[in-house]
């Protein structure tokens, strides 16, 4: 019984620290201004996103070449993403105020993919000048 409660202590500890790194990727992300080449690619506009959108937007963001340091973070905010999109599934009949602040959470989440984006298309800019400058 003892090993199941420490396991159960563990599990929920590992949660909270999760949460609170996912929520401050997300919000440090959050400030920051997507470029106007990046609102073009994924449709949005002034923050106004939809939850939908992250599969796509995530994809967009795979298909750019990774400036090295951010993999970790996108694969940690798209798990958020998919835990945020299961309880917001087991708790939108039971608790519907919840189900408000779990879609803005996603949303923050396709902002994130997007700012994500913008930087893996600044970073291919900035490759392509330094190649022409090279050549």
């Amino acid at each position: 019984m003892i090993p199941a409660l420490i396991f159960v202590v563990a599990v929920a500890g590992f949660l909270q620290f999760f949460v609170s790194y996912c929520r401050s990727l997300i919000a440090a992300y959050g400030r920051v201004d997507l470029s106007e080449q990046a609102r073009e690619v994924t449709g949005i506009s002034d923050h106004e996103v939809s939850a939908q959108d992250f599969g796509r937007v995530l994809q967009l963001v795979r298909m750019c070449p990774e400036p090295g340091d951010d993999k970790g973070e996108i694969r940690a905010v798209h798990a958020y993403y998919g835990m945020l999109s299961m309880a917001r599934a087991a708790l939108s009949r039971v608790v519907p105020r919840v189900e408000g602040w779990l879609e803005r959470e996603r949303e923050s989440c396709v902002y994130f993919a997007a700012v994500a984006l913008d930087r893996r298309i600044a970073h291919s800019r900035d490759l392509m000048a330094q190649q022409f400058a090279n050549h």
